[in-house]
């Protein structure tokens, strides 16, 4: 018989975001697929839960998905997680979930913690709709124009990124989008340094730059005419 592959949500930063399925599919799963091995066992570690570890990340997708995918045809279960929140969401794992669909390997995912609507749930505006804008270009001459686009975007925007690019992406937004612009930076969600600072864009890049704000974070701009 074939084996299952488990989407198991991880917290995002407070590890009492576990869900208790998540931790039962982590217990009984044959083996785990991590992105990074430290932070798989960081966690796995403060879960008393000891498995065998599989890498799987964007240096190695193709070859390793190949590998899970021939475990998985032989009869063992799999638990995929990344180093945090909700598996496949601008992480690795598409090449290995797309090879278990076309062998109809049942897919499973385990639902928790996602940054994105944290943040969103947050930062106090509407949300009967949104755009998720998702990942910039780290290049700036094509992220501001990225941004440009952005602008005519008539809808609450979300925007995530690295933590070292945290000032850098605000102050392309503060000097594109209109200064008055209504935004929310989450920052370091579920974490003991969790804040969500809130004010025109101006203000929110005024306040990240006197901070020297770095850390993980979501951008949730009202572009809302």
């Amino acid at each position: 018989m074939k084996g299952r592959l488990f989407l198991v949500s991880t917290p995002i930063g407070n590890y009492e975001d576990i869900t208790l399925r998540a931790i039962r599919v982590l217990k009984d799963a044959d083996f785990i697929i991590c992105e990074e091995f430290k932070e798989a066992r960081r966690l796995l570690s403060h879960l008393n839960i000891s498995k065998e570890l599989y890498a799987l990340n964007e240096h190695n997708e193709d070859e390793t998905s190949e590998e899970m995918f021939g475990k998985i045809l032989q009869g063992k279960n799999a638990a995929l997680i990344s180093d945090c929140g909700t598996p496949i969401f601008s992480d690795p794992g598409s090449a290995l979930v797309n090879l278990c669909i076309q062998a109809n390997v049942d897919v499973i995912p385990v639902p928790g913690a996602n940054s994105l609507l944290t943040a969103l749930v947050g930062s106090g505006f509407e949300l009967n709709k949104f755009y998720y804008a998702g990942w910039l270009s780290p290049k700036k001459d094509l992220r501001r124009q990225e941004l440009y686009k952005l602008k005519s975007v008539n809808e609450i925007i979300v925007l995530m990124e690295t933590p070292y690019r945290l000032i850098r992406i605000l102050e392309d937004v503060s000097s594109i989008f209109k200064p008055n612009t209504n935004a929310v930076l989450a920052f370091e969600l579920t974490t003991k340094d969790e804040r969500f600072f809130r004010g025109s864009i101006a203000e929110v890049f005024k306040i990240a730059a006197e901070k020297k704000l770095k850390g993980e974070f979501v951008l949730v701009i009202d572009n809302r005419k």
